[in-house]
């Protein structure tokens, strides 16, 4: 299976949705860790899921994936190392919920038998940055977003610092990275 794992915060919502609406996944499965709070994670699935080509739906613990956009609601783990691949949510304490850190550090396994792509979008902090680099060690291709496009570039700020081979892109360039890994 191949998945594509994302990371965003404040402004996260519109360029998931410029990512996203118009693509038809096919055989890749898209788990979004964006910092929201609980409750306002239903009402941005519904609309979404309204906006997109695809479906998008909210985790449920011990998941089953499928060709879906996920958005997780709480902090959320990848588990297993070849179909099925299950979700499923930690209460593990961290300063960002959902955990952009717990959900990418849980893809470090799944790395070595699935194509992963890993994306640090908009937003404040560094939730993320460390994962992202521990994946990019793994050999998993990953791509943050620019400061041109970002609204807060916070989080992709911190991922290219502590990887300087990161290259920040447009959103443009990373929707085309994500239309080319879905092929």
């Amino acid at each position: 299976m191949k998945f594509i794992l994302i990371g965003s915060s404040t402004g996260g919502p519109n360029q998931l949705k410029y990512l996203l609406k118009d693509v038809d996944i096919k055989n890749t499965c898209i788990v979004i860790a964006q910092h929201m709070s609980q409750s306002f994670i239903p009402s941005f699935v519904s609309q979404f899921n309204k906006e997109a080509l695809s479906e998008v739906c909210i985790i449920n613990d011990k998941e089953m994936l499928s060709n879906k956009i996920y958005i997780c609601q709480k902090n959320t783990i990848l588990t297993g190392t070849l179909n099925p691949i299950a979700l499923w949510q930690d209460e593990v304490l961290s300063d960002f919920k959902p955990s952009v850190d717990l959900l990418f550090n849980s893809a470090i396994e799944l790395s070595k038998t699935n194509k992963i792509l890993a994306i640090i979008l908009t937003g404040m902090g560094n939730d993320g940055a460390k994962s992202l680099l521990k994946l990019y060690k793994a050999g998993v291709k990953c791509l943050c977003e620019n400061e041109t496009d970002s609204v807060v570039y916070g989080m992709p700020k911190r991922a290219k610092d502590l990887n300087p081979e990161l290259k920040p892109m447009s959103l443009k360039e990373i929707k085309k990275e994500i239309l080319d890994f879905i092929e």
